[in-house]
């Protein structure tokens, strides 16, 4: 007891550093946590997720993840292409990774759970050198 009577500052800066780590982890927890591109690869191999790009049309055909379903941010809700089971992994794509969280939690609304964004979008997808497709 001594011990942290005489060094309260250590144990104060010790607390608040702890604190300070679980912040982000809490936080993400808050909103759905978007995924990275490692877990975006898991996802599509192990558990048949489908990859959901929510760029306009333009921005679609000039690159997207390969195997994408492009379904535009304004056209998301009840739209032909999403997958009628919704207990699948989605990955949330789009260029920055702005629109797919907002995507991604509109989609959660809409019943699909595992709904999630790529964190940074299409260019954390590129910067990882993981496969794109262009359209005609």
């Amino acid at each position: 007891m001594n011990f942290l009577l005489d060094n309260w500052i250590l144990v104060l800066a010790a607390l608040t550093s702890g604190g300070l780590l679980l912040w982000p982890t809490l936080a993400q927890g808050a909103q759905g946590a978007a995924v990275n591109t490692a877990e975006a690869v898991r996802l599509l191999n192990r558990e048949k997720a489908v990859v959901i790009d929510v760029c306009e049309p333009a921005e679609f055909a000039a690159g997207h993840v390969a195997g994408a379903r492009n379904i535009p941010l304004a056209a998301l809700e009840g739209h032909k292409s999403l997958p009628s089971n919704k207990t699948l992994p989605l990955v949330v794509v789009c260029q920055s990774g702005a629109r797919a969280a907002r995507a991604a939690a509109q989609l959660r609304k809409l019943g699909y759970e595992k709904a999630q964004p790529l964190a940074g979008g299409l260019s954390a997808w590129r910067e990882a050198n993981l496969p794109v497709e262009k359209s005609a």
